[in-house]
């Protein structure tokens, strides 16, 4: 029995298939028809909703979420808000009324998305106690993964800082206390949810073949997509052992549940650049629920965080049924889409190593728009450059360059031990041929893509020789 409140009423519903996304329940069995799908890969918006927990004081924390790929079994026990839920009768929310107040609708289809996505915004803002109105940066974030083809985003942008000023709504309060007691799995539906490390190796060993799923954001396309089956599918999201950051001499390690919402703050103190690349993998609604180890464990020749941690020379902690084990990065990507993860066996961890005293991360991604897509090419490099002005502990990582995320051992040897001059920028430029053999395919040819990559490297080789402030990351300047 699946349990959770919409919009302040308790719901279940029974024989929930395992592949059912939220936005298929909420639209065909809950009747909330507001939310709207657009594109049924999470990359427009109109379908947002928001999911609220219950933080450490006993309030609400709502974070936006693609209900499109949103497997509907994570659900469980949550508060889930949709635009229907805002109004009280004829009582707008004051998003919704300073949507009203700005003309920032035409057509309707984006905007319950829209107002969501503000609604999370603003919901954050009033609990915290923020004064005045959101600025363009955290406006931008919000509304990063939400698509308008009729106003254009004035008027939006407008209502988003116009809504501050009206007072502040109350939510429907819930009709039952307490939230509903998460389900530790749901066998009858393919769906197993396993509550601890040590159930969910037990659901491993029952069933060692079955697809395991943590925010979903990519795994859910293959079947709103591509209509496969999924099942069985085991979930990660609700074992407290995964959802923690835990430090140590070398790094940290970041469990499989953690989202990269939650790795932003450390990542802000500790890894700047990874943190910049971070802002432009996908929206906030994505990066509400997708993870570090699920970009991993997908083996995406073009995903944005293995080159990072290819570059970092991480370490990833496998477990399952045989038991855990430790393994570099460098070998676990073994093929297109494949990885070294055995049946029965899942990523627990990933760790973050921590940067010593003079070393440097640079990364950068090229892709068609500027958030909310894939990369067509990406580069990560890190290096100290020593008292002598040579580069030494070179690591240097592309993804989008080859059938997998992958080191670029020439080029590292041309930098190892040089002077980043411009006679060793060459040569580090003609290894990358060498290292990679790009295919032509609908993000970018074989030619740009060496083009790109050897653009990045000369990008690198200026932050690297002038003052260590950021350089504007758009392809004209490459």
């Amino acid at each position: 029995m699946l349990t959770f409140t919409l919009n302040g009423r308790p719901c279940s519903f029974d024989a929930v298939a395992p592949e059912t996304t939220a936005l298929a329940l909420l639209r065909g069995r809950a009747g909330a028809c507001g939310t709207k799908e657009g594109c049924a890969s999470g990359d427009c918006g109109a379908c947002t909703i928001a999911i609220g927990t219950r933080n450490d004081r006993g309030g609400r924390h709502y974070h936006s979420a693609n209900a499109c790929i949103t497997p509907v079994h994570q659900l469980q026990g949550q508060a889930v808000v949709t635009v229907e839920g805002l109004a009280h009768g004829d009582g707008l929310h004051p998003v919704q009324q300073a949507m009203v107040d700005q003309h920032a609708s035409q057509c309707g289809f984006c905007t319950p998305g829209i107002v969501m996505s503000l609604f999370c915004l603003d919901h954050e803002r009033r609990r915290r106690g923020l004064a005045g109105p959101p600025d363009d940066d955290a406006i931008e974030a919000a509304l990063g993964g939400n698509l308008c083809r009729c106003t254009g985003y004035r008027p939006i942008r407008d209502a988003a800082k116009r809504m501050h000023t009206l007072p502040a709504a109350q939510l429907a309060p819930e009709e039952a206390s307490g939230d509903p007691a998460p389900e530790t799995a749901a066998d009858s539906a393919g769906f197993h949810r396993p509550a601890t490390r040590a159930d969910l190796i037990e659901r491993l060993r029952q069933h060692p073949q079955a697809r395991l799923i943590a925010g979903g954001t990519d795994l859910m396309l293959a079947h709103t997509l591509a209509l496969e089956p999924l099942a069985p599918l085991i979930d990660l999201s609700a074992i407290p052992e995964l959802q923690h950051i835990d430090e140590d001499e070398a790094g940290w390690w970041i469990g499989a549940g953690v989202t990269y919402s939650r790795l932003e703050p450390l990542l802000a103190d500790t890894h700047p650049a990874f943190l910049q690349l971070l802002e432009r993998l996908g929206s906030r609604q994505i990066r509400n629920r997708a993870t570090l180890s699920g970009n991993l464990a997908n083996a995406s020749p073009i995903g944005d965080t293995p080159p990072v941690l290819l570059a970092l020379g991480a370490r990833l902690r496998l477990n399952g049924i045989h038991g855990a084990r430790e393994l570099a990065i460098d070998d676990f990507f073994t093929g297109y889409r494949r990885t070294a993860l055995a049946p029965g066996e899942y990523l627990e961890a990933v760790q973050l190593p921590r940067l010593q005293a003079g070393q440097r991360l640079l990364a950068w991604k090229l892709s068609k728009r500027r958030e909310d897509d894939i990369s067509a090419v990406m580069l990560a490099l890190r290096t100290t450059v020593d008292d002598r002005g040579r580069l030494v502990n070179v690591r240097v990582a592309c993804g989008g360059m080859a059938a997998t995320p992958q080191r670029a051992r020439r080029v590292e040897r041309q930098l190892e031990g040089r002077v980043f001059e411009a006679s060793t920028l060459a040569r580090a430029r003609a290894a990358l041929a060498e290292d990679f053999a790009p295919i032509d395919d609908v993000r970018a040819s074989r030619e740009y893509r060496l083009n790109a990559a050897a653009g990045l490297l000369t990008r690198a080789f200026h932050q690297l020789n002038t003052h260590p402030a950021a350089i504007p990351m758009t392809l004209e300047e490459v």
